[in-house]
């Protein structure tokens, strides 16, 4: 696979993913793809999807982990209830993410993805202690998979996000890196925070934003908005990833899954905006 191949972030049964028949049509050729319901996770699943992929050209690079019971309502909402933080959920979570790593190896792709969730800001308290035990034991089982573990910025400042991998301590733990996120939750200029954790950035996002109302940044969500219409910057953004080394997918999302139709034009807006753009950069 060549420099930067396009992606998309795509569902089979769940997830805000888009639908494969999209990918098709749009004749991208790599995804990440949200992991299926629990009750589909087979064997069965896995060599069907599996040969829809074959069939099209496309290529799996991540599974990402998703959660029943979270919400991105708003950012308290978020904080609340996303991730392997929660601690009335985190036990059950980290299982059902080791069962996602188990699945994603029968797809035979080496990278599962997840949102943690926000990390508690107090490094010495006993949840923060406990969270680091946790995301530790997932990434040995995750090992035992051949896989590396990327986690999805945005509910973190960029140092934040560092400290925490320090302490985790694990050598397969990387990041996927979401500029948009950075501007959603308003947790930093997003070029910025890429140079400070680009050693990690193994995947990455795609994804453009508008930052919310000045003073009310990282209490009010900021805007997704199509592909270049946003804050981020592609050409700045594809810039600063070229001068760090990345070679993997340039894997668009686009959260409107309520509708589907200007999902798909957002999507393929993107893809010729990225195509260009890659050629400016990549010369």
């Amino acid at each position: 696979m060549s420099k930067w191949p396009i992606g998309v972030f795509a569902s089979v049964d769940a997830g805000l993913g888009v639908n494969f028949d999209v990918v098709k049509e749009l004749g991208i050729p790599s995804i990440q793809l949200h992991a299926p319901h629990q009750s589909t996770r087979t064997q069965e699943t896995a060599d069907a999807f599996l040969a829809k992929c074959t069939d099209a050209g496309v290529t799996i690079t991540c599974v990402f982990g998703g959660f029943e019971g979270e919400s991105y309502a708003d950012i308290e909402t978020t904080a609340r209830t996303v991730g392997l933080v929660p601690e009335d959920t985190r036990a059950a979570r980290m299982q059902e993410m080791k069962e996602i790593s188990d699945f994603t190896r029968l797809l035979g792709v080496d990278t599962v993805g997840l949102h943690i969730g926000f990390v508690p800001e107090d490094t010495n308290s006993e949840s923060y202690k406990n969270l680091l035990i946790t995301t530790r034991d997932l990434l040995d089982h995750v090992k035992t998979n051949g896989q590396n573990l990327h986690l999805e910025t945005g509910q973190e400042t960029a140092d934040h996000l560092l400290h925490f991998i320090n302490d985790v301590a694990r050598d397969n733990l990387f990041i996927n890196f979401d500029p948009a996120n950075m501007i959603l939750y308003g947790t930093g200029e997003p070029i910025e925070a890429l140079k400070k954790v680009g050693k990690f950035v193994r995947s990455i996002h795609c994804k453009d934003a508008t930052w919310a109302t000045e003073g009310r940044r990282g209490l009010d969500w900021g805007c997704e908005v199509a592909l270049g219409d946003g804050d981020v910057g592609m050409e700045n953004y594809l810039q600063t990833l070229n001068e760090l080394g990345y070679d993997g997918p340039l894997t668009i999302e686009r959260e409107i899954p309520e509708d589907p139709t200007q999902q798909k034009a957002d999507i393929g807006k993107a893809v010729s905006l990225l195509t260009e753009v890659r050629t400016k950069v990549l010369g």
